[in-house]
């Protein structure tokens, strides 16, 4: 699984693949997905460390 840096950069990169058309909806969901998870990164690395680790209590 991918930790939050990894995520939040990939995410970061498909907004960047819809960025020619400011106004397509694909482009406004990612980019401001992208802000908000920025703006509350450390929330989101628990988040991301949780799943994680509720995806490992499941592969045993």
């Amino acid at each position: 699984m991918l930790n939050a840096d990894q995520l939040l950069a990939r995410l970061y990169a498909l907004r960047k693949d819809y960025a020619d058309d400011p106004e397509d909806e694909t482009y406004q969901a990612l980019h401001h997905a992208f802000l908000f998870i920025s703006y509350n990164h450390n929330a989101f690395k628990d988040y991301v460390k949780s799943e994680a680790e509720k995806k490992g209590d499941r592969d045993e």
